[in-house]
């Protein structure tokens, strides 16, 4: 399994690959060491976060965001261009395609885990079917809360 984290010493984005059977690892930059806490992974699955206490996981696919946004845009700019032309069946036919792309990838791109609390991904991660998908109500939760650590800390 690979993770990619935001290391507690060095506060950079690392990466590390775990064996399920490991008891610790290290930021690939500075060679801080990380403990993985007791019960969190075995070979069946990542029961929580290795990087925060959290066990608030969601699975998505591992596809940049922006990326898909702007094949997204580029598929509704060229329909609009096709359809102020009055082209009519380019215009669906762009649509279509990019919609294909869209369900193309979809089918492609492997899945992924994320923690909601620190952002933590984990790619090849054990058990990935018993986790849900994002949940805006969790990902609220998580976000106040370090809203409000973070206000806490200024006063």
């Amino acid at each position: 399994m690979h993770v990619e984290f935001s290391c507690s010493q060095c506060e950079r984005p690392s990466g590390a690959e775990i064996a399920p059977d490991a008891s610790d690892f290290r930021c690939a930059l500075c060679g801080a060491q990380t403990l993985v806490p007791p019960g969190a992974l075995d070979a069946e699955q990542l029961h929580r976060c290795l990087m925060c206490p959290s066990s608030d996981l969601f699975v998505r696919i591992d596809f940049p965001q922006r990326l898909g946004v702007a094949i997204v845009a580029l598929g509704i700019l060229g329909s609009s261009v096709a359809w102020a032309y009055h082209e009519l069946i380019l215009t669906f036919v762009v649509l279509f395609v990019t919609a294909l792309i869209d369900v193309v990838l979809y089918v492609l791109v492997p899945n992924a885990l994320m923690c909601y609390r620190c952002g933590a991904q984990y790619r090849g991660a054990p058990g990935l079917e018993s986790h849900s998908s994002f949940n805006l109500e969790t990902h609220e939760r998580h976000r106040q809360q370090k809203a409000r650590l973070a206000e806490h800390r200024r006063a």
